[in-house]
This record gives structure tokens, sequence and C-alpha cells, in this order.
């Protein structure tokens, strides 16, 4: 352990695509006194993952936190959302869990929408249109492209839900996760039966739904470093913890640039776009969080950066390149088949052109979406509150200041899922709102950073390319 404690000890985890994070946290203070990671089996790097890694990286995190986790009073765990995951009656992992980067539902995300009355149908009734990241259009294709394992199924969980069971015994699961299944209706606070009946699952499949503030258990397995009959809270997904971790207020937009790329805000209206662009989650506390998630990301530009053979931040201004950094499919916009598009090559052209081109393409998707997550009545000139590992790197905060033309702010915390998680847990311990325990801790301190006049030429450049290319990347 590192830092003394004042207070009761939580445990916050951020269960994510490539990795598993613990932090264990002064509940008074939101001191951080013992930290740990452990990625997962097979790098991350994939669209299918072995449920049981998650819990042996728990395991080896939560061992790397020392005498601080098995001191805990409660433990939270966030996980990465859309995340199908096919249990037997046993309990057993019928087959690797499909994650949330997994586009090859698509087809079945598209006849799902048109059979249950379309896109306004959809979002009126859920809250989301649902893509091919959503859960509900995973489970059709397993009916459809592995009626077995389908029928093998005796329990679908979320990522959090899986590793939430495996601690308390109990199938619970919260609102904000639950929102981003597609078969949780935002409209009636429930799952919609008549969405589960169209796919064929049954309702005794799926985990309790926990009111916020309740917890879903105590800790009952004796594989972790826990102490046995510590608090467990309900979990989440990793963006509605990620608001907790901030004390997350109204009319403030987040960015958060990782593997994938998110914009969103808490919002007190129920949000409803019959677009498909934002998706209307709930929040881990009765509010709500629309929210538009594109694919590619950090990962996307560093694959180009690695291609032109350059580092990261080695980027260059001028010219007129455009890239659409679209490497694996694109969620924002709806371009589950399209591939990147690189446009506008001249002679003198240079490398840090290019990869300057792919910053500006993939913060482009995620600004476009501000202002469809924003209240209408929220202020224009609100500063963007940006997180996840790309808000370390100069070139990602410069294009996000030149794009926008918005202030930013750079939290000094790292670890905003985990952090949440821990609010959620201090908050059930405490009997206090969780987003209130984060504000309490300061969370969201951090560097200010002024804004830029708006390059409105690369802007209508790039929304120029995304038009004319729309053939090419829907092929």
């Amino acid at each position: 352990m590192g830092a003394q404690a004042a207070g009761p000890l939580v445990v916050g985890v951020d269960s994510s695509t490539q990795s598993t994070k613990a932090l264990v946290v002064d509940a008074a203070s939101g001191t951080v006194v013992a930290r740990g990671r452990a990625p997962h089996a097979g790098g991350g790097a994939g669209k299918e993952s072995d449920p049981g890694s998650w819990w042996a990286s728990l395991a080896e995190a939560l061992g790397q936190c020392g005498d601080g986790a098995r001191r805990a009073g409660a433990v939270s765990v966030a996980g990465q959302q859309h995340g199908l995951v096919t249990l037997d009656a046993a309990g057993a992992p019928v087959r690797p869990a499909l994650l949330w980067n997994d586009v090859r539902s698509a087809p079945q995300a598209e006849r799902l929408v048109a059979e249950r009355g379309g896109p306004a149908a959809w979002a009126e009734r859920i809250g989301s249109v649902p893509g091919a990241a959503f859960t509900v259009t995973k489970w059709a294709w397993l009916r459809e492209r592995e009626p077995a394992a389908a029928a093998a199924t005796a329990a679908v969980r979320l990522p959090h839900d899986y590793l939430t069971e495996r601690l308390t015994g109990e199938a619970v699961t919260d609102r904000g996760d639950a929102s981003g299944t597609g078969w949780w209706s935002s409209a009636t606070g429930a799952y919609d039966p008549a969405v589960l009946d169209h796919i064929g699952l049954d309702p005794a499949a799926l985990p309790r739904v926990a009111a916020p503030g309740e917890a879903a258990g105590t800790v009952r397995t004796d594989e972790l470093p826990l102490p046995q009959g510590a608090l467990v809270a309900a979990g989440t997904g990793d963006n509605m913890a990620a608001a907790l971790g901030l004390g997350l207020r109204p009319g403030r937009p987040v960015l958060s640039l990782g593997t994938s790329g998110t914009v969103y805000a808490v919002s007190r209206r129920r949000p409803a776009d019959p677009s498909g662009t934002v998706a209307g989650f709930a929040d881990a506390r009765g509010d709500w969080l629309p929210l538009a998630c594109t694919l590619n990301c950090t990962l996307a530009v560093d694959r180009i950066a690695a291609l032109l053979g350059r580092d990261r931040e080695a980027v260059e201004a001028g010219g007129e390149v455009v890239v659409l950094p679209f490497l694996d499919g694109e969620r924002t916009p709806n371009l589950p088949g399209a591939s990147g598009l690189l446009h506008g090559l001249r002679h003198d052209t240079t490398p840090g052109q290019v990869l300057q081109a792919a910053y500006d393409g993939a913060v482009f998707a995620l600004l476009k979406a501000v202002g469809q997550v924003l209240d209408a009545d929220s202020a224009a000139d609100a500063p963007l509150l940006l997180i996840g590992g790309g808000a370390r790197g100069r070139a990602w905060r410069e294009t996000v200041r030149r794009l926008s033309g918005r202030p930013v702010e750079v939290p000094e915390a790292r670890e905003l899922v985990a952090l949440g998680a821990a609010a959620q847990a201090a908050g059930l311990l405490l009997d206090e709102d969780p987003a209130a325990v984060a504000r309490r801790w300061g969370t969201a301190r951090g560097t200010t950073y002024a804004p830029y006049e708006r390059d409105t030429a690369t802007w209508e450049r790039l929304t120029a390319t995304l038009a004319d290319g729309d053939a090419l990347l829907r092929r």
C-alpha cells in the first residue's frame, strides 16, 4: 500500500477490452492507496474474449493491491459495455464472449430494426436504435449462425454482470449497462418482453436489474483477495462509471479517447434519437447518459502512425489530405462494412500531414455528435472534458481544441472508470450519492486549455469527403 487511509477502504474495478484495473480508495478522501493492473489473455485486441480470463486478470490485479484489497468494506465492478456472455446451466461459458467491437451482427441489426417497427419505434421504446455493437444483435447472430451454442445457453450476461455474479453468487445488473443491450426499455425501465420474445430469449436467462444505490450482494468467493461479506455494488458499464468518476453534472460534454471514442453528457431528459447516432443510455444514478461512440480512435490512429513509421506525436500541419480512419468498420457514422479512406494526396504531402489528418478524422466523428448528446439549453461554449488514454497525448488534445473551438479540460485523475466504480462502492458503504462522493474527492480537477479559433477549412474538407465517399464506405 502507498498512501495512508483515514476512512474505510473501497475497491473500484475497470474490466475493459484489454485489461483489468483495480484501485483501492479511501472512501473519505478519495486517496488511491493501492492499484493493480493485469492484461487479459490474448492481449485483448480481438473481438472475442474468454470471460474466465477477465476473472483471472481481476485476481491478479487485486493481488497487486496487497493488504488494501483485503481490508475493503465494499467493491464495485465496471466493465466494457454490450458484450454477450453466454453461460450454460453450470455457469460455465458456452463460447468466448462476443465483444462490443465485433460488427459481424450488422445484418441482424438491420433486420431487427426493420422487423420491430423501424428506427423511430426502437428509439421511442428502447431509447436507442441498435447497431452491430448492441447485445441484442449479437444474440440474434448467435441464434442464426451458432444455433447449438444458443440452445446450450442457460444464462446471458454482460461482462460486468459476469464478474459481479462470480463475486456474489447473485445474477444482478444495473440500469446503465442494461440500457446498452437493446432489450431493456428506457420507456418502462424494465426488460422489454416483446423484444425478448422476438429474439427468442427467455427473460429468466437475464439478471435482475438493481435500482441505483442498491447492493448486488456481498463477497461470497474465496478465489479473490477480498474480505468475505464485503458489500458488492451493482456495478455498471464503463462509460456510466466514468461519468460517476467525474461527478458529472448535466450540460458538461465528455470526450473519451480510448480504444473506442465516445462523447456523452448527463441529462435529466430521456433521449430518443431516431437517427441512431445517439444511444439513449441510462446512467448509473437515475438520470440519462446520451452517448455517441466511434469504433476507431486511439488504436486506429496508432496503426496509421505505425504504417507511416512515425511516433504517434510526430504530426505536421498543412496540406489538404483527408483521412477517415475507419479501419474496423464504423459506428458513428453507421458504416459497419467501411474501411479506411485516404483522399487528397499530392507530391508535397508529408507523412506527418497524413498522420495529422488521421487525428482530424477520428476527432471529427466525435465532435459531430457533441451537439446531439447535449440538451438544447446547454452552453455552446461549455468546456470539453477530455478523458481516456488519448487525453494525455498532445496531438489528440491540440486536434480537439482546433476542430472544436471550445476550451478543453483534462482531469489529473487517469483511471476514471475504476474511480467511478470506487465512488459507487463508497456511495453504497456510506449511503451517499456516488456522484457527490466523486465531487467531494475532486476527481475532475485538472488543467484547462483555452480555445483556439475553430479550423473550419479542415472541418469542411472532412464533411465533403465523408459525403462524397459514401458509396465506397458502404461497400
